[in-house]
């Protein structure tokens, strides 16, 4: 079997993927954690491009399969195209390809440069309240609550300057625009997202059109988060043949 390995969101961890690793019968996937959460430090990475190299270089000698949440989704693409030799197949669940243009680049700077003012003068829990009260996460209200319980103890436990620094370092303003590579991508590609996800399904479809081995599949009654609300089918998605 190819071996897995999975790439968690930002404010999430290796456990993150729990639920999805539990319906992978005999896999026993790799799950580094990123830049900025839990004890990783890594003084050396100072860029997005940075980061794809620590990952791909922690990554066994035979391709993977490689599968990103998120801002994981984001460096798992970074990979599959600075170091197409180590994936043999890639799935993006809630991903994008980044920022179109200088514009867009600045206001996602500003943006995160006020939640790192949130982290760094008023600490994690201010920051969780603020971000779990995103639009994007209304969704996640459906869920059994001690499933939502232990998802804000994940983000609780990390260090709030931890979190500042992915965002300096890896946020979505700080990565490359690699859209007009996706074409490049040789290896199957498969792209998750929430059906309730709006921008997420658009850009998913936009990718669709973009890269030539890829497959688009949305889950029903979902958002953003599908390792936390779909991680059935995102197991599914793994293990479907190409």
């Amino acid at each position: 079997m190819t071996p897995f390995v999975f790439l968690h969101g930002f404010t999430g961890s290796p456990a993150s993927w729990d639920g999805v690793a539990a319906s992978l019968a005999g896999a026993r996937p790799l799950r580094p954690a990123l830049l900025g959460h839990g004890a990783v430090e890594a003084e050396d990475v100072r860029s997005f491009g940075d980061e794809v190299n620590r990952l791909a270089g922690a990554f066994p000698r035979e391709p993977v399969h490689l599968a990103g949440y998120s801002l994981g989704a984001r460096l798992a693409l970074g990979i599959a195209l600075a170091h197409p030799e180590r994936v043999a197949r890639l799935t993006l669940v809630s991903g994008q390809p980044g920022l179109a243009d200088d514009a867009l680049r600045a206001e996602r700077r500003r943006a995160d440069a006020r939640w790192c003012e949130l982290l760094e003068t008023h600490g994690i829990e201010r920051f969780v309240d603020a971000w779990e009260a995103q639009p994007l996460f209304l969704t996640q209200t459906k869920i059994k609550p001690e499933l939502r319980a232990r998802h804000r103890a994940e983000r609780l436990g990390h260090d709030p300057n931890g979190l500042a620094r992915s965002l300096r370092t890896v946020g979505l303003a700080e990565m490359p625009n690699f859209a007009p590579e996706l074409a490049c991508l040789r290896v199957p590609v498969v792209l998750l997202a929430g059906e309730l996800d709006a921008k997420f399904s658009a850009l998913g479809r936009e990718m669709l059109g973009r890269v030539a081995h890829a497959r688009l599949a949305l889950a029903p009654n979902a958002g953003h988060d599908l390792l936390l609300e779909a991680p059935d089918l995102v197991a599914r998605e793994l293990t479907r043949q190409p």
